[in-house]
């Protein structure tokens, strides 16, 4: 293991209490994206591991060896109950594990901020079931100074002492869903302790599962990493789709601009344009940095902007399809309109903050007739309302006055996509031929 630290590391003990004598290494608290693919990576290099999660579903699926995320197979989820690990709804195994890691969701709130509930929920039961020797790692995206502020005085409410009693520390999740190249061994895992010694414990332990570990200079440049990986991205998408709508105006062909410069090796990385941003990154957590900012009287306008124009482009979508119908003759309304790809990302199911749910309402409510197809997901609602799917791919394009393609999944074949529909709007810049419009 490769370790890169910012500082001398301390001390501090590891020894588990009576408590978790019967080995139990790990125990992790979420058991969604982020915490399933870490408990399978732990069982994988010997760890004994337990999982916490409140959903019951969850829990009886995964003790019975079946999956539900993407990353993480049935075989998969078989080889780790053959190696130990257990899912819990109850968390008395908390008190076992020598390490507990945090990895909830963290969703905005109905203000804009962000909503810690799952947050305190965990580490309040970690704080009932606390012992001397445990380490405390946090992986939920948050705003810096939620380690120290928020889940070092819950955690001390036990009477025991962070860096005398127990490490805490502060490790971002860089779990990118359906990469198969740069998976969680791969990465590089960026760890910020409470002190020197609880830095040394979290890296020690990450040490046995990932092949490079990054030492922060603390738990708040652990949490500002991660923040700062994705507001770059939102950034970045936010000013290609800008310079989208201008190209369109300037007669600039802006997929071959990106494509010229991203031919220069040096200073530039290409983005590209689409019908919005999407998943569990890149739309919420800028707006952590946001409110942590506005919270000590600033404004950061790189980020309010970024949300604004990203969060346009759905509407930018539906209009340009409106205009599309419009030089054919015809008129949204009433118009079969057939969605390809709901998700987020190519060749995934996960459909958080998909730009197709708002593409979607947009079309509804300018009264198009909708229907989708994705390989990936076979039933799909926009606000409680289920949207027909369309079985037969190529017999739906066809029977649809327009396509409009949001996620470009490898199971689709787009030439054949191109020859058999109506019309075809391509949102993800595959298919440059004559008769496809092009975002």
């Amino acid at each position: 293991m490769q370790v890169e630290q910012a500082e001398p590391l301390g001390e501090l003990s590891e020894s588990p209490g009576e408590e978790q004598a019967d080995g139990l290494e790990l125990a992790v608290i979420g058991l969604g994206y982020v915490g399933l693919p870490l408990a399978r990576e732990a069982s994988a290099v010997g760890l004994r591991v337990a999982g916490l999660d409140l959903d019951p579903r969850v829990v009886e699926a995964l003790n019975a060896g079946h999956s539900h995320i993407d990353d993480v197979s049935d075989d998969d989820v078989r080889g780790m109950r053959a190696a130990g690990f257990t899912a819990y709804t109850d968390d008395a195994c908390l008190a076992r594990a020598q390490t507990i890691v945090i990895c909830v969701p963290t969703p905005l709130s109905a203000d804009g901020g962000p909503d810690l509930s799952a947050v305190t929920s965990a580490v309040r039961a970690v704080a009932g079931r606390l012992r001397r020797g445990h380490l405390v790692v946090l992986e939920s995206t948050t705003y810096p100074g939620t380690t120290e502020e928020v889940v070092r005085p819950l955690l001390e409410e036990s009477g025991l002492r962070v860096g005398q009693d127990f490490a805490l520390a502060f490790s971002p999740e860089r779990i990118d869903p359906g990469n198969t190249t740069h998976g969680l061994r791969e990465t590089p895992k960026v760890v910020g302790g409470c002190t020197p010694a609880c830095a040394a414990r979290a890296a020690a332990f990450y040490g046995k599962i990932v092949d490079t570990v990054v030492q922060a200079k603390g738990t708040r440049e652990a949490e500002m990493a991660k923040l700062l990986e994705n507001t770059y991205r939102h950034v970045n998408i936010a000013l290609v789709n800008e310079l989208t709508i201008l190209c369109r105006e300037l007669h600039v062909d802006v997929w071959d601009a990106i494509r010229c410069a991203g031919t220069k090796p040096f200073g530039f990385q290409a983005f590209r344009p689409s019908a919005g941003v999407g998943g569990h990154c890149i739309p919420i957590d800028p707006n952590y940095l946001s409110y942590k900012v506005r919270s000590i009287g600033y404004e950061f306008r790189f980020v309010e902007l970024a949300r604004e124009i990203n969060a346009h482009m759905p509407e930018y979508v539906v209009r340009r399809a409106q205009d599309l119908l419009n030089h054919k003759g015809r008129a949204l309304h009433g118009t079969r309109v057939l969605l390809l790809g709901v998700t987020y990302k190519p060749d995934v199911a996960d459909q958080r903050e998909a730009p197709a749910v708002p593409v979607a309402r947009l079309l509804r409510e300018r009264e198009a007739e909708i229907a989708f197809h994705d390989p990936f997901v076979p039933a799909w609602s926009v606000d409680g309302v289920a949207v027909p799917r369309v079985v037969d791919l190529m017999a739906g394009v066809r029977a649809h006055d327009l396509t409009i393609l949001l996620q470009d999944h490898s199971a689709y074949d787009l030439p054949a996509l191109a020859d058999e529909a109506r019309l075809l709007f391509d949102t993800r810049g595959r298919i440059f031929r004559p008769g496809v419009e092009a975002l």
